[in-house]
């Protein structure tokens, strides 16, 4: 007989490290100087692959449109639909955040000085400008974020204007090349729950060698959580299903009752690629829509339509400024809101691909990578409810872009 190998799921095992880090942090902080290494071993690792994820995958995602003539009334309409639905998304988690200042007043034990930080002293103007990259290799290498998606973009769209064979072999290549990113990245994201220990440990013992109190930490990000909670609410249950009615002229509530078991598959899971087979038998089955249809929408959806990522990106940016203390311009918060809408269509269908995307709008406003060591503690859990919201807008758009071609549907 042979004995089942155990396996404890990943947000179990972010879980107990998280309280065991805690516990570790607060009564030996005098020993988290040995651990520290772990935290930034895995923050360069998440480092390491931000670069040539959003190159091919936004590559891909662009690309997987067709030729030129695809890219007509049926692509535009779904690209229209999934950056409107996503730019709403954006919104309504600044609008929250905003509102309820979960960062403000709040010492995290983030021990940058402010003054080192970079708060992007560019006109808004400027940084504009600089999206379109002198030298993608240098851009690449720096990791400028907005000129690498820029130039991915570009590049998708293009392959679809070469030859048949050249198209195909480049398509080709960039599918196996994020094949293997996507598996470097599945393979950093198992020492989460290391890193998780090593950040935790690292913050609370810092907490106790200031004589800060650890209460005020559980306290911030618990209105955080929440904050983050309240906003993907608002888009899976008021925003989405708005838009399936007056866009689609469909019933949400029938949709959502058939939605059911895809979302929680996408809850369960984490992963709107894993998602995606029931994803489209479902959509196709329930809702009537055409295999034309969700075999076009879906697919491209689990690429670049992250309505729960984006949210939870800017919420994630702007309470990681205000603990900081950084009062960010106008101009900045526009930064914000736009670097989330292109890193979101960047943002892997693979779990915690906006732990990885989290980088490129923090980099994009000057705000260093350790501050997301907080939002890890809270990340896998959040990541459960963003991917449900993610794969329910995809499967949102499916339905509004199949009654707008014409098709009776079962909702």
């Amino acid at each position: 007989m042979v004995k089942k190998k155990f396996s404890l799921a990943m947000h179990w095992q972010i879980l107990i490290m998280l309280a065991l880090g805690g516990l570790f942090g607060y009564f030996f902080p005098h020993l988290t100087k040995y651990t520290n290494w772990m935290g930034d071993v895995f923050l360069r690792g998440l480092n390491m692959v931000i670069v040539p994820l959003i190159f091919t995958s936004i590559m891909t995602g662009v690309a997987s449109v067709g030729t030129a003539e695809n890219l007509g009334r049926l692509g535009l309409k779904t690209m229209g639909y999934y950056l409107f639905s996503t730019l709403l998304a954006i919104l309504t988690g600044f609008f929250f955040v905003q509102l309820i200042k979960p960062g403000v007043g709040a010492d995290l034990g983030l021990q940058v000085p402010v003054e080192e930080i970079s708060t992007g002293k560019e006109s808004f103007g400027q940084t504009l400008i600089n999206i379109v990259p002198a030298n993608i290799i240098r851009a690449m290498a720096e990791a400028h974020m907005l000129s690498i998606i820029f130039f991915a973009i570009l590049a998708g769209f293009f392959v679809t204007r070469v030859g048949e064979k050249s198209r195909v072999l480049l398509i080709d290549v960039t599918n196996a090349i994020l094949d293997v990113i996507m598996k470097i990245t599945l393979f950093v994201i198992k020492f989460t729950p290391l890193g998780v220990f090593s950040i935790i440990a690292k913050v609370l013992s810092q907490q106790i060698n200031s004589g800060n109190q650890v209460g005020e930490i559980i306290g911030s990000m618990g209105v955080y959580f929440l904050t983050v909670l309240l906003g993907l609410t608002v888009q899976g249950f008021v925003t989405l299903p708005l838009l399936v009615r007056f866009l689609g002229r469909a019933n949400p509530i029938k949709h959502m009752k058939n939605m059911s078991t895809v979302l929680l598959t996408a809850f369960s899971t984490s992963s709107s690629n894993a998602t995606l087979p029931i994803t489209m038998e479902t959509v196709e089955t329930k809702d009537g829509v055409s295999s034309k249809i969700s075999s076009f929408t879906l697919p491209l959806g689990a690429t670049i339509n992250m309505n729960g990522t984006a949210l939870y990106e800017c919420v994630a940016v702007m309470f990681i400024a205000q603990a900081y203390g950084i009062d960010l311009s106008l101009g900045q918060q526009l930064v914000v809101i736009f670097t989330a809408l292109l890193a979101a269509i960047g943002s892997a269908g693979i779990p915690m691909a906006g732990l990885v995307m989290m980088a490129v709008v923090l980099n994009a406003v000057g705000l260093p990578l350790e501050g997301i060591g907080l939002i890890l503690a809270v990340d896998r859990i959040l990541d459960m409810f963003r991917t449900a919201i993610n794969v329910y807008g995809d499967t949102c758009g499916a339905v509004i872009i199949a009654k707008s071609e014409g098709e009776e549907l079962l909702v």
